[in-house]
């Protein structure tokens, strides 16, 4: 939200840069957030405080359009002349810098010419696959739809974090195991409860949750819309969108249990 309202301020220039407000009002309206827009009630702010107050806004109410504005945001800049250093539209070294920093620890890859993209994890091992995952399961948490399919790998968020995970244990895992074996394998080299593990007298009472952790993704993972290659929707067609934020939410609850697990056990 700082980030890209950094792009559209005039603060450091001498001269006025695109977008203008007149810009702005035809991009917060074309994303239908006018609601949020300062200017729509009746406030005089400059362009960067109206851009973070727009966004901010649709953080808490409408997220999913409130990416659709910065997406709407960069490609006017970067088409403006932003990105580049010989345009009067020049937003700043610094300001361009803090752009991609911020991107980068959500999960997407902001070039140095205004291209964004979502990062590719097959391309990624290691500590940069971890930190990769960690931005999706945040996404996943405030119930994004681009989290429910992992970019680049064709897995679940589910499915690739397991699968990180016995990657990062044992050197390998069988990318031809169905999911409910993966997360399995996955929960037991955490030493973690599956169903499989019967309840016993006296056992700490996160064993049951353990266990129903696990039947919650496989039921999820059921939801999934198998035929999706990592376009559009990712579930089944007859998912309602209250189910699959939900459904995505839950999963970014269980992978950030895993992940953590993985890091507390000193062994990843």
């Amino acid at each position: 939200m700082v980030a890209v309202a950094q792009l559209v301020d005039d603060a450091q220039t001498e001269q006025r840069r695109d977008p203008s407000h007149s810009d702005l009002d035809f991009h917060i309206g074309r994303a239908e957030l006018k609601a949020g827009d300062p200017k729509a009630q009746g406030y005089t702010v400059g362009k960067a405080k109206r851009v973070r107050a727009v966004l901010s806004w649709a953080i808490e109410h409408e997220p999913r359009k409130g990416g659709n504005l910065v997406l709407s945001l960069l490609n006017f800049i970067r088409g403006r002349g932003g990105f580049r250093e010989s345009s009067q539209n020049y937003v700043g070294k610094d300001a361009i810098e803090n752009a991609i920093q911020a991107f980068d620890s959500d999960g997407y890859h902001l070039s140095s010419d205004g291209g964004l993209r979502p990062k590719l994890l097959d391309n990624l091992s290691g500590t940069a696959l971890t930190q990769a995952l960690e931005a999706y399961v945040r996404r996943a948490k405030k119930g994004a739809d681009d989290a429910a399919l992992v970019t680049g790998t064709g897995k679940d968020l589910l499915e690739a974090v397991a699968a990180h995970i016995l990657q990062q244990r044992y050197g390998n895992y069988s990318s031809t195991s169905n999911f409910p074996t993966l997360l399995g394998q996955a929960f037991t080299g955490l030493g973690l409860a599956t169903p499989e593990n019967h309840s016993e007298k006296g056992e700490p009472p996160k064993r049951r949750m353990e266990r129903a952790m696990y039947e919650l993704a496989c039921g999820i993972n059921q939801l999934r819309n198998k035929q999706g290659t990592g376009h559009g929707r990712p579930w089944l067609p007859n998912i309602t969108e209250a189910e699959a934020r939900t459904a995505t939410e839950l999963m970014g609850v269980i992978a950030e249990y895993l992940m953590h697990h993985s890091k507390t056990s000193g062994r990843q």
